[in-house]
């Protein structure tokens, strides 16, 4: 079986929010990431809770520790990976959603199959 491929968004300028907002952290939490990436690459969608969390429509949350990433899985066993943000509430804040959503409009329209 093939492994799943994690790629980040870019946006037009080149630049690539959620490897930013990854830099952005302490070693330890980026760490924990990586794992979770290792994890996401070997076992795809499968990996489910307490990892993986459906948000809304097509977006869901990677969820290692108090840190998301927000994405959506593309042609080709592939996770985009749209945005990333610490969660400081109970519910994921929905500015943080309709980033990942526009994100993901954008992406969807520079890959047309």
């Amino acid at each position: 079986m093939s492994k799943w491929r994690i790629e980040y968004y870019e946006d037009h300028r080149g630049d690539k929010p959620v490897e930013a907002y990854i830099d952005s952290l302490p070693v330890e939490k980026q760490a924990n990431i990586f794992r979770l990436f290792d994890l996401l690459e070997e076992f795809g969608i499968q990996l489910g809770t307490p990892y993986l969390k459906h948000i809304e429509g097509k977006i869901w949350e990677m969820r290692p520790g108090s840190e998301r990433i927000l994405y959506f899985t593309f042609t080709g066993r592939k996770f985009v990976l749209l945005n990333g943000f610490t969660k400081k509430t109970r519910k994921t804040p929905k500015k943080e959603i309709k980033i990942a959503q526009k994100r993901k409009k954008d992406y969807e329209e520079k890959n047309k199959c």
